[in-house]
């Protein structure tokens, strides 16, 4: 088991902090730049400046800013120093049982920051008033009958956990103009006249029963209730909730009670923009509107919007309760995390489970405490607020500003740290109020934050001690108008760069929600310039007022594009082949036939092997070597030989081939020959060429020689023949024998009749006789 010892601690964290102040006052006289009080006052809360005329005497005007214990040491008057000091002042003669405290001033100068702490209790059996808005279109008739039969039930629940409860009721159907209803004379009296049912006439929203604790009444009212009808499925809901909250007057609603407001509904709600399908178009101004307890404007302003809806909600400090049919639960469920101390419920069918539905949703809302920060959105820009929760539980909770399951009598502490950014742009110290709103309590905390942006800038600033203000005020003018100079970059007559408050010549840049502005006149930022691989600018360059300045190599909006042609040369130094433009570090073809990395690809150009191909055949024609003088019309280029093509241009293109009759398919290609720097038309003798011219002529020569010896043989066998048979062959003086051959070898005479047609039809056929004699077969071989 590890023991540690508790006596190193305290020295440990004496050292940190004497680091840490050490660190501040180091940071205040670090830089030479710093040559007025404004630049020393706007480096951070520890600096101060002496104004101090004879305040060594001789050293440079950047020795004046330092903290103020190492300017008391150097020989300053502390009443020469414009040191403004960071405080926190609670007024505690304001009596609160729910928050306190109830009032708070700050007094903030640019940079610095300071925190307050705001308890929270929750009390038991608080006074509650709920007012009941139930949408009465006709599908609601079921809920609306058993309303009459729940409110009683209800009232006597709540007694259990308010010690006064009170009720009221508003109905409301949608906006009575077209398309939302039927706007037939006919149809705008009685919207289920197609029914045979009498309905009451469509409404935004109706006020009916002031809060009151007479659940009689409530009984009463609602047993008067008829329902009406539209064509449209979505009602106007948050155009009456709006002035259910805002109304307060009428409704009746008591500073002291907790507000509770019960939506009943089975359908969706219009939101804002969709009056104008009904060519409304003025924007709601979230103000009453009741007249005769009938909402008059529903008909001239659009639906509010859900943050006009939300801060109104907070800003009366009441609760909403939804209670919708199943079928529309999604629907509101993604709606609550917009609107503050919203509890949503599912309303089985005929509002069965109603009474239990609100007792559930008010012990939920009343465990939930959590608080808003609002201010008025001028100063929104220049101050941060944060907040950090430390539940009765003892979890602390940083960045959150809520506790859940609080009971009652148990306190959450809210930890509200205020920062200050900059001071207004037209110098006016005014206080701004913000406001630390509990949700749905009817106490808050009014902070007030005093500005110190004053600065006695300049050695002007001894005036304003010996009472001679009168004649120092040039002096004082003109100390800040070189002080906004020094806030304007070169060339621009914009004081930082319309984006930060200039304080004492140092630009104080405002906060943005959409990310961080920054730089010495707030030109920088990192989100109003494109992004490229998920970097700003690439990663190659800084956001300056919308653009990219990229670095050096790189240009384009984003910087994604290099400034080097480099990757669109070819091998032999040609950019994008001769047939494009190298556009962010890629060829861009001239024409749209062509393709490739480098725009050599084009399948239907004249290719460069055609264009080459007669000065090609003319050289292989004369022969290799021996065309040089006699082609010189068909060749522009300079003509070389190679062995082997492919290790002379080293190219990735494929050479051209040239069959030639022979079977050597020739290569030929534009590059540049070994030892030699200028283009040339290079012609392959590759190797494998001189062995096919090899293999052809020794093919010839045996074919050749085939040949001859086939008819020297054929000769030979020929005279052969001839000798053999010479003794027998008929000739000289001997006459042929036909007595001494066979008989059947002997001609014999042969007769036929041959007939010619006359041309007289009396005339008899001519007949002629012909004799012949068969001729022997062997004669005709003979």
């Amino acid at each position: 088991m590890t023991s540690w010892r508790r006596e190193p601690l305290v020295p440990a964290l004496l050292s940190v902090l004497i680091g840490v102040i050490a660190s501040a006052e180091d940071h205040c006289a670090s830089s030479a730049l710093v040559s007025t009080c404004p630049e020393c006052l706007s480096r951070g809360p520890a600096c101060a400046w002496c104004y101090q005329e004879d305040f060594l005497d001789g050293a440079h005007a950047s020795q004046r800013c330092d903290s103020a214990a190492n300017l008391l040491r150097k020989g300053c008057s502390e009443n020469m120093m414009a040191n403004p000091q960071v405080r926190v002042e609670v007024n505690a003669t304001l009596s609160s049982s729910q928050v306190a405290p109830r009032d708070v001033s700050l007094h903030l100068r640019p940079g610095a920051e300071s925190s307050f702490v705001v308890e929270v209790q929750q009390l038991e059996r608080y006074p509650v008033d709920l007012y009941y808005l139930v949408d009465v279109s006709a599908s609601m008739q079921d809920n609306l009958d058993r309303l009459k039969s729940v409110g009683v039930a209800l009232s006597h629940s709540m007694r259990e956990y308010s010690s006064d409860f009170r009720v009221g009721f508003g109905s409301f159907v949608d906006k009575p103009v077209s398309p939302y209803i039927n706007v037939h004379p006919s149809k705008i009296q009685n919207p289920c006249s197609d029914y045979e049912v009498q309905c009451r006439p469509a409404h935004g929203f109706i006020h009916v029963l002031r809060v009151t604790e007479n659940v009689t009444e409530l009984t009463r009212v609602i047993d008067q209730q008829r329902i009406s009808g539209n064509m449209d499925t979505p009602e106007g809901t948050f155009d009456a909730m709006l002035q259910a909250v805002v109304c307060q007057k009428d409704i009746g609603w008591r500073p002291e009670a907790k507000h509770l407001l019960l939506v009943m509904t089975d359908q969706p709600s219009h939101l804002a923009l969709d009056s104008k399908l009904a060519g409304i178009v003025v924007p709601h101004d979230g103000k009453c509107h009741l007249e005769g307890n009938t909402y008059v404007q529903t008909a001239n302003m659009e639906h509010p919007t859900i943050g006009q809806l939300a801060e109104k909600l907070l800003e009366n400090n009441i609760y909403s309760i939804f209670a919708v049919d199943q079928v529309q639960y999604k629907w509101y469920e993604d709606l609550v995390d917009l609107l503050p101390g919203t509890y949503l419920g599912r309303l089985l069918p005929k509002a069965s489970n109603l009474k239990d539905l609100v007792v559930e949703a008010y012990k939920n809302l009343l465990s939930d405490v959590a608080v808003e920060v609002t201010m008025d959105s001028a100063h929104v820009q220049r101050f941060w607020v944060n907040v950090a929760t430390v539940c009765p539980d003892g979890s602390s909770r940083a960045g959150s500003s809520r506790c859940s399951n609080v009971q009652p009598g148990q306190t959450v502490f809210f930890n509200v740290t205020v920062g200050m950014t900059s001071c207004p742009a037209d110098d006016v110290d005014e206080d701004v109020l913000l406001t630390v709103q509990p949700v749905g309590f009817n106490e808050s905390v009014a902070v007030r934050v005093k500005q110190t942006c004053g600065c006695d800038c300049g050695l002007a600033g001894r005036c304003h001690d010996n009472g001679e203000s009168g004649s120092c005020g040039a002096a004082d003018e003109e100390a800040r108008l070189a002080g906004h100079r020094q806030c304007q970059a070169e060339g621009s007559g914009t004081v930082c760069s319309g984006r930060g408050s200039c304080v004492c010549g140092m630009c104080v840049c405002h906060h943005g929600n959409l990310g961080a502005v920054y730089g010495k006149f707030c030109e920088l930022d990192d989100f109003s310039c494109p992004y490229q691989d998920g970097l700003l600018c690439g990663g190659r360059g800084q956001c300056v007022l919308g653009e990219c300045r990229c670095q050096t190599g790189w240009t384009g909006e984003s910087c994604g594009c290099p400034i080097s042609a480099e990757t669109c040369r070819s091998n032999d130094g040609i950019l994008c082949s001769g047939h494009g433009r190298c556009v962010c570090g890629s060829c861009v073809c001239d024409e749209p036939q062509r393709s490739g990395r480098l725009c050599d690809k084009c399948p239907t150009c004249y290719s460069s092997c055609q264009t080459h191909w007669m000065c090609v055949n003319c050289h292989l024609s004369y022969g290799l070597g021996q065309g040089s003088s006699k082609c010189n019309r068909t060749c522009s280029p300079l003509v070389d030989y190679v062995d082997d093509i492919t290790v002379q241009v080293g190219g990735a293109d494929e050479p051209c081939l040239y069959p030639s009759t022979h079977r050597c398919h020739y290569r030929f290609q534009m590059g540049r020959s070994q030892g030699k720097g200028v283009p040339q038309l290079l012609i392959s003798r590759h190797p494998d060429c001189l062995t096919s011219q090899r293999y052809f002529v020794t093919f010839l020569s045996v074919f050749l020689l085939t040949v001859v010896l086939g008819l020297g043989i054929l000769a030979v066998l020929r005279i052969l023949l001839r000798r053999r048979d010479w003794p027998n062959m008929p000739g000289r003086a001997e006459t042929f024998d036909r007595n001494n051959k066979d008989l059947s070898f002997i001609p014999t005479a042969n007769e036929k009749t041959i007939t010619y047609r006359r041309d007289g039809p009396s005339d008899r056929p001519l007949e002629m006789h012909f004799q012949g004699q068969k001729i022997p077969l062997s004669e005709v071989w003979q």
